[in-house]
């Protein structure tokens, strides 16, 4: 609500301030308080309540923070186009050695195991779903932890954690939330692999195997927009090389 990520408990009356505001900013932020107030049919002390209620100490303080919010307004969004010599760049080195390897031992280290779970939270969330819905084809238990924070994990015991490999994605290899649920697996012997945007993140560090994609990093404000397709093409290309592992021990 303008320049507040949340929105505030709003009176009547502070709700009429709103809406002139929220109309007329350009006009708001060279306006003195009366002259709001005249324009909102309202008080000088209950514009000041209002400018409270936006963390402010006073009107001067809401018009700069205003100010500021319209400004960002005016700057315009730009997003860059697809950059299709990033993917091609990345499928190339998928055939090198490295990226190779890597998904060998990850291949290797999953067709030892009987359970598989996908965690990852934000936009590798989605992927984590997708990954655990493309595995279950060939694991006869393959499930998606949508919240790493809430779920309980202390069922796992540790003869059970020992068949349980985890796959964890993210972009950054940085998520607490993500380092907190892996930890908990780790003191119980279960595996640990990650697809991360790099080797060198925490995420990596504590798993078994980690297969970086290395892709540009992508930001909108505090949004990161990096590309998911490398992490769904490895997921996808982990999953038939278990199955062709699964299928050559048969």
């Amino acid at each position: 609500m303008l320049f507040l990520d949340h929105s505030p408990d709003l009176s009547p009356i502070d709700l009429e301030i709103y809406k002139y505001i929220a109309s007329h900013i350009d006009e708001v932020v060279y306006m003195r308080i009366r002259e709001l107030a005249k324009e909102t049919h309202s008080s000088t002390a209950s514009i000041l309540r209002f400018c409270r209620k936006f963390g402010c100490e006073g009107f001067s303080e809401f018009k700069i923070k205003l100010n500021l919010y319209r400004k960002s307004l005016a700057e315009p969004v730009t997003t860059h186009a697809v950059d299709e010599t990033s993917f091609t760049n990345f499928i190339q080195r998928s055939t090198e050695t490295f990226y190779q390897e890597r998904i060998q031992a990850a291949a290797k280290l999953l067709s030892e195991k009987d359970l598989v779970l996908f965690i990852g939270t934000g936009s590798s969330n989605i992927i984590a779903e997708y990954g655990a819905l493309y595995f279950s084809s060939i694991f006869s238990m393959a499930f998606h932890i949508e919240d790493p924070i809430n779920h309980p994990v202390n069922f796992f015991n540790k003869s059970m954690a020992k068949n349980v490999c985890v796959i964890a994605l993210s972009v950054s290899g940085e998520n607490e939330a993500i380092i907190n649920y892996l930890n908990h697996f780790i003191t119980n012997d279960s595996s640990i692999i990650s697809i991360t945007n790099s080797e060198k993140s925490p995420i990596a560090a504590l798993s078994d195997v980690n297969i970086p994609y290395y892709i540009s990093t992508e930001r909108i404000g505090d949004s990161d927009i990096t590309s998911q397709v490398p992490a769904l093409y490895t997921v996808e290309y982990l999953a038939k090389e278990v199955q062709k592992q699964k299928q050559d021990h048969s």
